[in-house]
């Protein structure tokens, strides 16, 4: 095991939950109103990871309504792996309620969704009694009931169990573990805002009676001065060689006061260590933030480059409440993405970053926006004959900018560039330019805005910036798609 390069997996990854078969480790995590659902991702030493798929690939597998609004669908996924099989259940708030899916292969294809009527709530976990091989699914709040994972069909009533501290808000994300002769039962609570955490109790059943930890909670860094904040939402998983590791959500906040977080709530990674009385001791409290450093993935892994050759898109293109092939096809004309009133983008992952994309809006109007959901969003745009920067904040929509160019396609880049220097109160996380760049390479800056504005503290939520193509009439291609870290 190599040391944690946190985040492991950085920009809008909330919610790990994750499962070890052999060497092989996989982690799910919520996808809130995009299509494909539920990312699912494949490491061999849970710093190195590499998105295999999607769960949620098929139309039929995740109903996303028209009015589903951003930050509501897809919730905190649990990850299991038993008897032969890959277990996922999940909570669609906007339609379906809680749910099942299976598969043999965690690259796909996964089920179609299983309905659970019986099981109330979100954040859905499941665990196993191997003696008498029970299901148990427990739920935020926390109520537990027993489940048959096959029928969907569940015993009795629910009933409630260890809710976290006294006083402690929102008990949410349990996970049940048998470890040696104790259940243990992981709890968040405080909220998924700073005052985030992560506390642990036992019992000597799956239903309890829970003893809580003496030190809950386990994790938290609410209010300490610390680059991570918001830590919680946590998921254990013992490696081969017997050590123990704790994925967790948490955000890193940049600019002035309040501070503002942009890429979303990432995943970390922490040691996990028991002690004499049979607690778990997280190694890293806080949980630390080594310099980030290029290459955070292994070789499989390079700085986003697309130019839409291969057959089907890349599993990492993501779109509000789902598209069609009409909208979102390689197949219209040859090496380019062609779009139809659609947007597809993919996660902001680092806080510095350069994006560019070649466009053809001879046909239509689109092209390059940073989105954090539909009423926050940034955007440069091409029509025929001319480039606009557009902002919408809320219930305001202006366009910031606006020149002529020739007829043809035309290069749109965005910089976006981190705060850094001495600390200003009033200073944003980050600053975006909008422009276009011609053949020779040459730049020239329409517009830089105030990346604030793009927030979860200013738009409320729980996703992070998406940052893609987009067509809003007639017909634009896109030849290729480039995403350069700069930090």
């Amino acid at each position: 095991m190599t040391s944690p390069i946190n985040p492991v997996l950085p920009g809008f990854h909330p919610d790990p939950s994750v499962c070890r078969v052999g060497e092989d480790y996989y982690l799910a995590c919520s996808s809130f109103e995009y299509f494909p659902g539920i990312p699912l991702l494949h490491s061999r030493d849970l710093v190195h990871w590499t998105q295999i798929g999607n769960v949620l690939d098929r139309p039929g597998q995740l109903h996303l309504p028209p009015g589903t609004p951003a930050s509501g669908g897809v919730y905190a996924p649990t990850l299991r792996y038993h008897g032969g099989r890959f277990w996922l259940i999940v909570t669609n708030v906007s339609g379906g309620g809680n749910f099942i899916v299976t598969t043999t292969d965690p690259a796909g294809p996964w089920s179609d969704p299983l309905p659970l009527p019986g099981v109330h709530g979100i954040d859905p976990d499941l665990a196993w009694d191997d003696d008498d091989g029970t299901c148990y699914c427990t739920t935020a709040g926390v109520n537990q009931v027993r489940l048959d994972p096959e029928t969907g069909r569940t015993f009795g009533e629910p009933y409630p169990i260890w809710s976290g501290s006294p006083g402690a808000k929102a008990p949410e994300a349990p996970h049940l573990y048998r470890i040696r002769d104790h259940w243990y039962l992981l709890l968040a609570e405080g909220g998924t805002e700073r005052g985030h955490a992560v506390s642990i109790a036992r019992g000597p059943t799956p239903a309890g009676p829970f003893e809580p930890c003496p030190r809950n909670p386990i994790v938290t860094h609410r209010g300490i001065d610390h680059p991570i904040q918001n830590t919680g939402h946590a998921d254990l998983v013992q490696a081969p060689d017997g050590s123990w590791w704790m994925v967790l959500l948490g955000v890193r906040p940049g600019g002035g006061t309040p501070g503002w977080h942009v890429l979303g709530r990432e995943t970390f990674l922490a040691p996990v260590r028991w002690d004499d009385d049979g607690w778990p001791v997280v190694g890293e409290v806080p949980v630390e933030l080594p310099p980030l450093r290029w290459p955070l993935y292994p070789a499989a892994e390079p700085p986003v480059r697309d130019d839409f050759d291969a057959a089907e898109l890349d599993p990492r293109w993501i779109s509000p409440r789902g598209r069609t092939v009409d909208q979102v096809t390689n197949k219209v004309r040859p090496g380019w993405l062609t779009l139809r009133s659609i947007f597809v983008g993919r996660r902001q992952q680092h806080r510095s970053c350069r994006v560019r994309t070649k466009i053809d809006a001879a046909a239509g109007t689109g092209g390059l926006a940073v989105r954090l959901d539909d009423r926050h969003r940034y955007s440069i745009e091409a029509s025929e004959g001319a480039v606009a920067v557009h902002a919408v904040v809320g219930t305001l929509r202006t366009v910031v900018e606006k020149m002529a160019v020739q007829p043809g396609p035309v290069v749109l880049r965005i910089d976006i560039v981190e705060t850094t220097g001495d600390w200003d109160p009033l200073a944003g996380p980050d600053s975006l330019t909008f422009g276009i760049e011609f053949f020779d390479g040459t730049f020239c800056a329409l517009a830089t805005l105030d990346g604030r504005y793009l927030s979860t503290e200013v738009a409320g939520g729980f996703t992070g910036r998406v940052i893609g193509l987009y067509a809003t009439q007639g017909t634009v291609h896109a030849d290729w798609f480039d995403y350069e870290p700069l930090s």
